[in-house]
């Protein structure tokens, strides 16, 4: 049960959700015990007898319950959607601050997963949910489909990466050859300068090819990003610097495995933490329910064709490829639209068909 949450109507807190048995529409938002934490969580949507979409934002540590109701506009008419702020991001951090340093781990973040989900299908009476993931979400979803498939409808990831060290590298690569293709000789020096991956350090070699990154990344998508603004709950000054110090807190764990200490220790640190072991491969080519994977054409940070390969290697009892032209790593409006068009067609008759408890109900 939650400990705290808040309705969307003004002023009104309670210490538990209510009872959602006789609800159609439904809106909540609050922390739920999870991984023996309080972590942050919000499920809308105009009909609770609708499937449940469990998002899984990226980052790390980048959550979308800021952005969720602009990016996901309309989504809410044909499912529940279930926003979450994972352990070190955002709200879920602020609970927390620093103090879950060491269960920053790979393992830990797929347990929370699968409590979360676990969670939803006691709380919102139903017998599976539908599972997405974007970017470094789309690694964790893949963890959480392997490890208990029983939980899922179907699994839908944006942005898929694969192999952080191939990512890398294969983005690098590309980098370096449109830079040349484009007589940019002051990147083309910079790049070669550093080396190609992997590096040990961190610093300067990431600083290089990231600054490399946004630049290219923002030449080569032609489709602009999604346009989202953030929900006035979050806009104040404060929720804005926990965000921003829960992407860092995020992100050093799970690049370099742990925070800095000093100024100093920033530029020794290493790439060494969990996110840069990833190999989904390794978990195991068969799969138990549909993986759909959306791809944007333009992507150079989890390019195309490896994600592609990736799908074409496992083994599920559907699967899809979608690319979409123009996109680079983050969303455009025609992803958005995209990854829609297939959780109505192909994901949303496989959860209405499979039926299950319904809403109120206790398993």
């Amino acid at each position: 049960m939650l400990r705290y949450f808040v309705v969307a109507l003004p002023l009104l807190v309670t210490a538990a959700f209510a009872s959602v048995a006789a609800a159609k529409p439904i809106h909540e938002e609050g922390f739920v015990p999870i991984g023996g934490i309080e972590q942050w969580i919000t499920v809308t949507g105009r009909d609770n007898a609708n499937p449940v979409l469990l998002v899984l934002h990226g980052g790390p540590g980048d959550a979308l319950s800021p952005y969720a109701d602009s990016l996901f506009a309309g989504w809410d008419k044909d499912f529940t959607l279930m926003q979450w702020d994972q352990r070190g991001a955002s709200r879920t951090y602020g609970k927390t601050g620093p103090s879950i340093d060491p269960t920053m781990t790979m393992g830990r973040m797929t347990e929370d997963g699968i409590e979360v989900a676990e969670y939803l299908k006691r709380h919102l009476g139903k017998s599976k949910i539908i599972l997405m993931g974007g970017s470094w979400g789309s690694v964790l979803g893949i963890y959480m489909v392997h490890a208990r498939p029983d939980l899922f409808y179907a699994y839908v990831g944006q942005a898929q990466i694969v192999n952080w060290q191939k990512n890398l590298s294969a983005s690098y690569a590309r980098l370096l050859q449109i830079a040349g293709s484009t007589k940019d000789n002051k990147t083309v020096t910079a790049l070669k300068t550093i080396g190609s991956p992997p590096w040990k350090t961190l610093f300067p070699a990431w600083r290089v090819y990231h600054k490399a990154l946004q630049v290219y990344q923002a030449k080569n998508a032609t489709a602009p990003d999604a346009s989202v603004r953030i929900s006035q709950a979050y806009a104040g000054s404060v929720e804005r610097e926990r965000y921003s110090e829960a992407e860092d807190f995020s992100a050093f764990h799970f690049w370099a495995g742990r925070q800095p200490k000093s100024k100093e220790d920033l530029a020794a640190l290493t790439l060494d933490g969990p996110l840069t072991k990833v190999d989904l491969p390794v978990l195991g080519a068969e799969f138990k329910i549909p993986i759909y994977i959306v791809q944007g054409s333009a992507d150079l940070t989890a390019l195309p064709e490896l994600a592609e390969t990736y799908l074409d290697s496992i083994k599920a009892p559907r699967k899809g490829f979608t690319l979409v032209p123009g996109t680079g790593h983050n969303p455009s409006a025609t992803m958005v639209a995209a990854t829609h068009k297939i959780l109505l067609e192909q994901v949303k008759p496989l959860a209405l068909k499979g039926g299950g408890p319904g809403p109120g109900s206790s398993k």
